[in-house]
């Protein structure tokens, strides 16, 4: 399918818009391309958006989208502090456009751009709370705001101390501007001084990845790693303890006398060399039967003991 995009009131052809995606995922590519297509003018908006409304003309929202291309470019270099790729930015930012497109009434007397310009924010705004490698960077609406604002508003208080010569050049923000910010931003000064630290400080990877020559990485989720205290492994080895000794005792007494006696010779006697009980041939010689008749009993019993472990369990 060909899209149209204008040009000076023309209509100019262009190939499918996925045709401005180089082959080889160049982002700079991209962005030289989305720069060069021309923007629309007030009429051509209007007459492109009544097209999609009305009617669900795909063309022209597609006309739409592709004109406004650079504003999601320039928004995104906004927020390349978060240390977020750059093409993902887009990505998300394109959507946002997508959206703002396709909820844009052109009888509200308000340009695309402006329209769109929340909507990209919002969906970039949106992608980076949710892969932001910290947890639970920002859970409300006043914290999202100091999230977004905290960098920005550090800059412009570290211009203002530059202006007016004052001689400190601190990285962290002193108690007059704590206070500033929480005033401006309408949060708790505690809330100030905990994003900025979150923010300041590096992102720790827990569980890194194998070294480049194949050596296990060490990370710090080895040390927090303590599989004895989780809950389900002391439950666990709660039950094998039981099993262990009230269990076993339940089940040995479920035995005749000479079955117990062979399980117990077999399983569970240890001398005081750690060598074991009775084998097979000893205890046959003793009851006067062959070494097979002896693992059969075994084999039984050890059978029955199962039966009464589960029930007991």
């Amino acid at each position: 399918m060909t899209t149209y995009i204008a040009n000076s009131g023309n209509a100019l052809a262009v190939a499918n818009p996925w045709s401005l995606v180089p082959p080889l995922g160049n982002l700079d590519a991209y962005i030289s391309a989305a720069n060069r297509l021309p923007m629309l003018t007030l009429e051509e908006e209007q007459q492109f958006a009544r097209q999609f409304k009305q009617d669900n003309n795909l063309e022209a929202a597609g006309k739409l989208v592709l004109s406004h291309l650079r504003l999601v470019v320039s928004v995104s270099r906004q927020y390349l502090g978060y240390g977020l790729p750059h093409a993902d930015l887009i990505q998300e930012g394109n959507v946002g456009l997508m959206k703002a497109v396709k909820r844009f009434d052109p009888d509200q007397g308000v340009r695309l751009v402006s329209y769109a310009l929340h909507w990209i924010k919002a969906e970039i705004h949106e992608y980076i709370l949710k892969n932001w490698r910290m947890v639970k960077v920002a859970t409300t609406k006043a914290q999202r705001k100091l999230f977004f604002n905290l960098r920005s508003m550090k800059q412009r208080f570290k211009a203002d101390d530059a202006a007016a010569d004052s001689g400190t050049h601190r990285d962290t923000l002193n108690e007059a501007q704590i206070d500033a910010m929480a005033r401006e931003l309408r949060v708790k000064r505690e809330e100030v001084i905990e994003m900025e630290t979150r923010l300041s400080g590096g992102d720790v990877l827990l569980d890194p990845s194998p070294s480049d020559d194949g050596d296990e990485a060490f990370g710090p989720i080895a040390y927090l790693t303590d599989a004895s205290h989780e809950p389900t492994a002391m439950l666990e080895a709660r039950e094998r303890d039981t099993l262990a000794s009230d269990g076993i005792a339940m089940a040995l007494e479920a035995l005749d006398p000479r079955s117990r006696r062979i399980v117990e010779e077999r399983w569970l006697k240890v001398n005081d060399d750690n060598s074991g009980g009775m084998t097979l041939h000893e205890l046959a010689a003793e009851y006067g039967v062959s070494a097979e008749r002896i693992r059969q009993i075994e084999v039984a019993a050890m059978k029955k003991m199962k039966t009464t472990l589960a029930a007991y369990a």
